[in-house]
């Protein structure tokens, strides 16, 4: 008769347990020693905890249709497709995600009030309600991640946390009368409450590690003491506790923190070299590559960590303009948008499309080689990238442009083109994933139902 397998001799770490310093609370990995089923040479993937994280990706000014609609097969089944053009970086992938036709954002639709479809196609994003057309009081409804935020509330240090790289304004009209609020933020708190996004990586990093009073995290920049040194005592302290396996993973762990401070570090270096007069506090990020990679870091890291489970990213504002000269082009974003149909211009705004989503595969290649329990954090995830607008020319609000990637623990069948159905409101694919967050709702927006993915 074969002997049982030991049990492995080791104190339990509460999988709340975070890293503390005077001016930084840092959180951790998931462990093996985070929960005794994982201590157990028994223990399978089922057996560990699997908190579901969602992140939304927002892009301006809507694609190139032709070039984004995935090749479907002869068979015509949902899983017989192949990667556009535009979509070719997410070929590695294809398998972990689903690209959805037909989800329509009818609230985004200009009726009676007429011009101001940017202001709208961010409005609705992840709202999927009609803003009130004012520069003044503004009136729209609770975005997706805020509804999950509110009911995960005290099971992670942070609700959600909310990036952009571009600034927001919520005074004054940005689009044909429309509030600068409703093109500047895509999450919600209530109909009048917009959550401010931060732009900056380092006080996005501050925000997801800082703790003490203000006082404390201004020294804590000046001297730029590392949030790992800040928290060394707790550190070492920790590592006695820990077997070969949770050693190895929090050595990673803490060579990818270390690796995004020096990165911020690097980009205030050159904006103070760039600007040498002028003192700079806090970096701002030039390249837009770089600035990107920095915001999908930091999820990465605020998921890895269960700092928090929702977050959210805009690429750009709604009705951006920005110039996307590391791919050799020099015009401004929105503008070509309205194009025409003219070759060169559709060519430009393909290429732009194309690296947007560059961009997206990278966030999601991050989250797949980063482990968790049952899998990788893509595996635990739901990653929703795309637009209020599909095509950008005729300021089209339906058959949108939208991927999700991730199974959200298991509960997603990935590797599918999937129609919605024509007309589907995109609100029932929010319902979908509050359900699969394990944070229900009722209704959102113009929500219909829940649609099955």
């Amino acid at each position: 008769m074969k002997s049982r397998p030991q049990m492995i001799q080791r104190k339990k770490v509460d999988r709340r347990t975070v890293l503390r310093g005077s001016a930084a609370v840092l959180g951790l990995p998931l462990l093996e020693a985070m929960t005794p089923m994982a201590r157990s040479a028994f223990a399978s993937p089922d057996s560990m905890p699997r908190p579901v994280r969602m992140a939304c990706i927002f892009v301006p000014n809507g694609v190139i249709m032709p070039q984004w609609k995935p090749i479907v097969g002869p068979s015509g089944e949902p899983t017989d497709w192949e990667c556009s053009e535009t979509l070719q970086p997410l070929a590695p992938l294809k398998h972990k995600l689903n690209v959805i036709s037909n989800l329509t954002h009818d609230n985004g639709r200009g009726y009676k009030d007429g011009a101001g479809d940017h202001a709208r196609c961010g409005a609705t994003f992840l709202t999927a309600a009609r803003p009130l057309k004012t520069s003044g009081n503004i009136r729209l409804g609770v975005s997706v991640d805020q509804i999950a935020a509110a009911q995960l509330a005290g099971q992670t240090r942070l609700p959600s946390i909310e990036l952009g790289l571009e600034g927001s304004r919520n005074a004054g009209s940005c689009d044909s009368g429309y509030s600068c609020a409703y093109s500047s933020n895509i999450s919600w708190r209530n109909e009048t409450q917009p959550m401010p996004k931060e732009t900056i990586p380092r006080l996005a990093f501050e925000r997801m590690f800082g703790s003490g009073d203000l006082a404390e995290r201004r020294e804590a920049n000046r001297i730029r003491k590392s949030v790992l040194d800040v928290v060394r005592g707790d550190a070492q302290r920790l590592m006695k506790q820990l077997g070969r396996s949770d050693l190895r993973k929090m050595d990673e762990y803490f060579t990818g923190v270390r690796e995004i401070e020096q990165r911020i570090e690097r980009t205030e270096q050159e904006d103070a070299a760039a600007l040498p007069d002028i003192e700079i506090p806090f970096g701002r990020v030039e390249s837009f590559r770089e600035h990107a990679r920095l915001m999908f870091d930091l999820m990465v890291l605020a998921f890895q960590t269960d700092t928090t489970r929702v977050a959210t990213l805009m690429l750009d504002n709604a009705g951006g303009n920005r110039r996307y000269t590391e791919i050799g082009v020099s015009d401004g974003h929105h503008g070509m948008s309205h194009h025409r149909d003219k070759p060169e211009l559709v060519e430009n705004l393909r290429k732009i499309d194309h690296y947007l989503v560059e961009q997206y595969a990278y966030f999601l290649k991050k989250l797949e080689a980063t482990q968790d329990a049952g899998g990788s954090l893509l595996d635990q995830s739901m990653v929703l990238y795309g637009s209020g607008i599909s095509d950008g020319n005729r300021h089209r609000h339906e058959d949108l442009p939208i991927v999700l990637a991730g199974s959200a623990a298991g509960q997603i069948e990935t590797g599918r083109y999937v129609d919605a159905g024509k007309e589907c409101p995109m609100a029932n694919l929010f319902l979908t994933m509050l359900d699969l967050m394990g944070t229900p709702a009722d209704s959102i927006g113009d929500s219909t139902g829940r649609m099955t993915i």
